[in-house]
């Protein structure tokens, strides 16, 4: 335990010191905020209710955990590509407690960033005159715990299988297919047919869907459940595999 203490520890110290990090996890999720509230401002309230700021909050938070995804990836891969790793196979370190030091402060940071967002929502729901539940906001943010991990899990198989110059492209080009099929910037529900049904062949679908409906307090089976169901089953999996493929390429290191 001390050792995986030790090396979340040292990650949550290199993510502190890297600019991009406070630019792209807190600082583009934040402006996306705000840039749709003005647009959701500007445009009839009956004409797109997903900018509305109970609506958009959960995108925006969502989207923010897929450049935690990147920065996993990045993490990851960069150590690879230097003796880092090498030097710490040579510890009494197993596959377990290094992926376990890396997932760990993806998650804090994640959560952190999570909160942030919630707090600036909240915010710009009293200067806008507009209403946020505080109970809503919190289910909300703890629904938002399997979404995270698995846009961790997704960047530790990147990581683990990329370099440190082709990770960060794949990564974006999921953050764009994510944010896109994900439903964060468009109502998939409303527009339906055959953009609905790629939408819920994506599990970044769920991941809003999930967090939408735990903040304005719905727990419809079909709305909460089933989607928080399917964003914990992908979550898992991907943990696993992330974990699976990590040690897998530790022994063929060793080898």
């Amino acid at each position: 335990m001390n050792r995986i203490f030790a090396f979340t520890r040292r990650n949550i110290i290199e993510l502190l010191r890297d600019p991009l990090g406070y630019i792209f996890c807190l600082g583009f999720p934040l402006i996306m905020l705000i840039i749709m509230t003005l647009v959701d401002q500007s445009i009839p309230k009956e004409a797109v209710t997903v900018f509305h700021i109970e609506n958009l909050a959960p995108g925006v938070a969502v989207f923010g955990q897929m450049f935690v995804m990147l920065f996993t990836a990045l993490n990851v891969s960069t150590d690879r590509s230097g003796t880092f790793l090498m030097r710490l196979y040579a510890t009494p370190m197993t596959a377990a407690d290094l992926t376990a030091g890396y997932i760990i402060p993806m998650l804090i940071i994640a959560e952190i960033q999570t909160v942030i967002t919630f707090a600036a929502a909240f915010v710009i729901s009293v200067i806008i005159g507009s209403t946020l539940s505080i109970g809503g906001m919190i289910l909300c943010m703890l629904t938002l715990i399997p979404s995270a991990l698995m846009f961790i899990g997704i960047g530790l198989i990147f990581g683990v299988l990329l370099n440190e110059k082709t990770a960060p492209g794949l990564c974006s080009v999921v953050i764009s297919i994510g944010s896109f099929f994900g439903g964060i910037w468009f109502d998939a529900q409303r527009t339906g047919g055959v953009m609905l049904t790629i939408c819920k062949c994506t599990p970044f679908f769920y991941c809003t869907r999930s967090a939408r409906s735990a903040m304005a307090l719905s727990f419809t089976g079909e709305s909460f459940v089933l989607p928080l169901l399917i964003v914990v089953m992908c979550a898992a999996f991907m943990i696993a595999l992330g974990c699976l493929s990590f040690s897998k390429k530790m022994r063929a290191d060793l080898g």
